[in-house]
């Protein structure tokens, strides 16, 4: 992409949409590991029309886009995204219930749209209580924990393409959910989700909530951290692995392996995305080099490099 390119389409889309345009906007803040550089464009989406006229200007050029939610599952570069950063803003927080359907624009907490369908009598999505993301941040990464995700209660979801300005409703086989994935695209931006639970008793979906609440607070730890870091290998529990190498406290400058869990990283204030990169490349080669086990990332990189192959593979 050429910054003339760059410079036009930042133009068009404040021409366009005004004040909910901004330049170099640093994404630190907007992450829950508080590092990250600037964006070149970042546009607060106050309604779908927004998304649509943004894709209009989007189409035929080569902009990259990225979508935030809570950012509580992306390292971003520190110097930051030379493209448009999406914001979903509060009119996607709305939730809507009609008998047993729940209805999250894609700015939602998790946490919030659990109590909600708790208080109304459903039960299915407890386990999404203690998730520090948003509906459409969860349908993107199919999140999930041990027992279920998003792929056990998804009836359909809206979706805008901001590459293509394409707009419809998917349902679950479209979005080809599987452990931490979905067919979803960088451009591809959900809207809104429709989910399908079952009625069930507010009281015990309420002490389900209240025990998997306390339960992520005992056994994970607070700070600026991004959750899971890699995703479990198939068999194995990837912070199991992590301690059982010995790298609990491993730290990289501004990055440390968290005390509490193998698989949470924590940074320091005013910290370093390359801090991170780097403390996930060593756990990588150390797992590797004791169990033969590649870990794959589940946090998002963002205009880094890829993790290198343990292996040496990507070498030879």
């Amino acid at each position: 992409m050429h910054s003339a390119e760059l410079g036009d389409f930042i133009s068009a889309l404040e021409a366009e949409l005004g004040d909910s345009v901004s330049r170099d906007v640093m994404l630190g803040p907007y992450t829950t590991y508080g590092v990250g550089g600037p964006a070149a464009v970042f546009l607060t989406a106050n309604s779908a029309e927004d998304l649509l006229r943004a894709a209009r200007i989007r189409a035929g050029t080569t902009v990259p886009v990225l979508t935030i939610g809570l950012g509580s599952n992306l390292l971003i570069s520190d110097q930051g995204f030379e493209g448009l950063v999406v914001l979903m803003g509060s009119a996607f927080s709305e939730v809507v219930i009609e008998g047993t359907k729940v209805h999250a624009g894609a700015g939602a907490k998790l946490p919030v749209v659990a109590r909600q369908s708790a208080a109304a009598g459903l039960t299915g999505f407890e386990w999404a209580s203690g998730i520090p993301g948003t509906i459409g941040g969860a349908v993107r990464m199919n999140a999930g924990v041990h027992e279920a995700d998003m792929s056990t209660v998804l009836e359909r979801v809206r979706v805008i393409d901001l590459a293509t300005g394409d707009d419809g409703v998917m349902g679950p086989s479209s979005l080809e959910l599987d452990y931490r994935h979905s067919s979803l695209g960088p451009s591809q931006v959900v809207v809104w989700a429709e989910l399908s639970l079952q009625p069930g008793d507010p009281e015990v979906s309420r002490a389900a909530i209240k025990e998997k609440t306390q339960w992520r607070r005992d056994n994970q730890p607070g700070g600026r951290n991004a959750g899971s870091v890699f995703a479990n290998p198939e068999g194995h529990s990837a912070g199991r692995l992590i301690d059982e190498v010995g790298l609990k406290g491993l730290r990289v400058g501004s990055a440390e392996v968290s005390p509490k869990h193998a698989n949470f990283i924590v940074v320091d204030q005013n910290g370093s995305a390359q801090d991170v990169w780097q403390l996930m490349v060593e756990i990588r080669q150390r797992v590797f080099d004791a169990t033969s086990i590649v870990l794959q990332p589940e946090n998002k990189l963002i205009a880094l490099a890829p993790l290198p192959d343990p292996s040496g593979a990507d070498n030879r």
